[in-house]
């Protein structure tokens, strides 16, 4: 059973090489795929340091976009999404998420932070379904047509198909696991802005009327 982590990536060139350094170890993982969306730094720099396979889309296409991208690239059984600006991640979390999937247990996975840093763990807890880190079955991905246009509406996008077709999911604790905020990132305003922007996509995406109920 082959199974592709695909890692989105926005400028995240001080995060995303301990991501990978962790999924290069894990024996579950058969490929990986980077995949920087836009980026201005040197995130395709330190990707290809990994020996990963590393697409570089010249304009920002948003999460959705960035995810078809990688989808497009290598046949998998199983897929695993991981955001590239994670902290604490470690061996054991990337089998927790992969597990269930590939014994049959679930046919997605959604990984909840938990004991990380206050305010991820608090955000995670508000809205759980929005997490970024899961693992699902790449042949229920293939009948997501409109994924790469959801933007950061795409765990929406995940979650409206899982439910309205009665998808096995799976909670999983994160353990000591939390990510870098925007906030972080870019400053307190420039931060704000880019949150605000982000929850205005998910929020389009989820109130679009031709969606399955």
């Amino acid at each position: 059973m082959k199974v592709v982590a695909i890692i989105p990536a926005y400028n995240e060139e001080k995060t995303i090489g301990v991501v990978l350094s962790v999924l290069k170890e894990a024996p579950l993982v058969n490929e990986i795929i980077v995949v920087s969306d836009g980026s201005t730094d040197d995130t395709v720099k330190v990707a290809q340091g990994y020996d990963v396979k590393v697409v570089e889309l010249s304009e920002n296409r948003g999460k959705g976009g960035a995810l078809k991208a990688g989808l497009s690239i290598f046949p998998a059984d199983i897929v695993l999404f991981l955001d590239a600006d994670l902290l604490g991640l470690n061996a054991q979390h990337v089998h927790n998420l992969l597990a269930p999937v590939i014994n049959g247990e679930a046919d997605m996975t959604i990984g909840i932070f938990e004991k990380g840093r206050i305010t991820t763990d608090l955000a995670q807890k508000m809205a759980p379904k929005l997490s970024g880190q899961r693992a699902l079955k790449f042949s229920l991905l293939e009948k997501i047509s409109d994924i790469d246009v959801a933007r950061f509406g795409v765990e929406v996008a995940l979650n409206r198909y899982m439910e309205s077709e009665g998808i096995r999911v799976k909670e999983v604790l994160l353990t000591d696991m939390s990510h870098v905020m925007k906030e972080e990132k870019l400053g307190v305003w420039k931060g704000m802005g880019a949150r605000m922007k982000m929850y205005w996509e998910i929020i389009k995406y989820f109130t679009r009327v031709d969606l399955p109920k």
